[in-house]
């Protein structure tokens, strides 16, 4: 039977999962090109436009941060420490798992893989409307396990005043330079560089609809993380789940933003109507009702199928950012889905989890985009890059046949005299025919010794 639509979203969206709004594009590309001429006197006009902010200057220095370290509450310091340890001990079991290596794989001839960090990163922390300290961790901290040597921190101010918990969240999670500056003015500025802030190569970090076009726009010119946008939740839940969890969990990011997509899969008409009922009583007490509200009613679905595997697969087909799984048996998720950023497995372990603490990375693919990559780790600060080395004649002449055959199958003939070069070099030392027939251009012997196998 087909999938029954107890509530379905209301807001119509092109194929991959987005509402279009043609003037942030136009918008975006006017601040990069304005930026790219016009520096840092660009950047303050747009921060002032859009942040109502232009201080003296947006860098903190030294003296700053030690100053507004001791305006952030203890706990929270100790909290922020407590967190990124979790996010630290994660990035590096990742990181472990990168080996470099080297094989011969034949007499002679050397390959090899090493795992090079990234020099420069843009890390942006969002924060317009909260401060988002996990961001921090999940950006410049894990940039920092990776090994890259230099992370600049760019965040917004919030109503007007430094963040200051964001700040000692970028602080202790290791950057170098900290800049309180925001949106695509800020993407912009690391990625083109100006008078005083340098030029990154490779930016990550979600934020907003202006934030993600200008990452996309950039992409190419400096390097990003993925593209992102709006935070996803997909619950799947049988008959045994707890709809008052069901609706906790679903407002809990939907709270996010006012496009949040919250989705719930059940095998069971009674949970999926009574998860409904509680989300509307729930969202009468919720301070953030104002925004999860609205997700909830213009994103919000609620699906009832036969059974958990109709369940899983029409799950996989949303290829949801996070998904939840609360069912009896949680873990037969990983065996049946493929397409998700995160899975939370259990009602012991919930989204919330992901985004704020428990130690995984949050900056993870939406709008479908977990169908071809998964979300921000170590490896995405790393590139891994190969090298060569044929330590033995006989095997570099036994590769320039194998060569000069090869280029020639595609009519390439300048690489095909690169390897007739050294499979006579190296295997007969001619070094007369060398300095005479190469030089003077007569390719015969060599294209004979090629057709030939010698």
């Amino acid at each position: 039977m087909a999938p029954t639509y107890l509530k379905r979203k209301a807001v119509q969206e092109d194929g991959q999962g987005v509402k279009t709004n043609e003037g942030v594009a136009s918008i975006v590309k006017g601040v990069i090109d304005d930026i790219r001429i016009n520096g840092d006197a660009s950047v303050r006009t747009y921060s002032e436009r859009f942040d109502k902010w232009a201080p003296e200057s947006f860098s903190l220095s030294d003296e700053d941060i030690k100053g507004i370290l001791k305006q952030v509450p203890e706990q929270i310091i100790n909290d922020i420490k407590e967190v990124q340890k979790n996010v630290r001990t994660f990035a590096e079991a990742q990181k472990d798992s990168l080996k470099d290596f080297e094989l011969e794989i034949q007499p002679g001839v050397f390959l090899g893989q090493k795992n090079n960090p990234i020099e420069n990163v843009g890390a942006y922390i969002p924060g317009g409307r909260y401060p988002l300290l996990a961001s921090a961790h999940m950006t410049i901290l894990t940039a920092k396990v990776a090994g890259v040597k230099h992370v600049i921190g760019c965040t917004p101010p919030i109503q007007g005043q430094l963040p200051t918990s964001t700040i000692a969240a970028m602080h202790l999670a290791g950057a170098d330079e900290i800049f309180i500056l925001g949106g695509v003015q800020a993407v912009a500025a690391m990625a083109v560089g100006t008078e005083t802030i340098r030029k990154v190569d490779f930016i990550a970090g979600p934020g907003n609809a202006f934030v993600a076009e200008g990452k996309r726009q950039l992409f190419g010119e400096v390097g990003i993380d993925l593209f992102a946008g709006p935070t996803e939740v997909l619950i799947v839940a049988d008959e045994h789940a707890d709809p008052y969890t069901v609706a906790t969990d679903l407002l809990s990011q939907a709270e996010h933003g006012p496009d949040t997509p919250a989705i719930l899969i059940t095998n069971s008409r009674e949970v999926a109507e009574k998860s409904i009922e509680l989300v509307d009583k729930l969202l009468v007490n919720l301070p953030t009702a104002g925004l999860a509200g609205v997700s909830w009613r213009d994103y919000g679905e609620a699906i009832v199928v036969d059974d958990l595997d109709e369940a899983f697969a029409l799950a996989d087909e949303y290829a949801a950012e996070h998904v939840q799984i609360l069912t009896q048996n949680p873990r037969q998720a990983l065996q049946k889905m493929k397409n998700f950023g995160a899975i939370f497995l259990g009602e012991g372990t919930c989204v919330s989890y992901g985004d704020k603490c428990i130690g995984t990375n949050h900056v993870l693919p939406t709008r479908k985009a977990a169908r071809y990559t998964g979300g921000l780790w170590v490896g995405k600060f790393l590139r891994t890059v190969t090298y060569q080395e044929v330590r033995n004649n006989e095997a570099s002449a036994k590769l320039g046949r194998l060569c000069g055959r090869a280029a020639r199958a595609e009519t390439f003939e300048g690489h095909a005299r690169s390897g007739d070069l050294r499979a006579h070099k190296f295997l007969n030392d001619q070094h007369d025919w060398i300095n005479g027939k190469l030089a003077a251009g007569d390719a015969r012997p060599r294209v004979e010794a090629s057709q030939n196998g010698a």
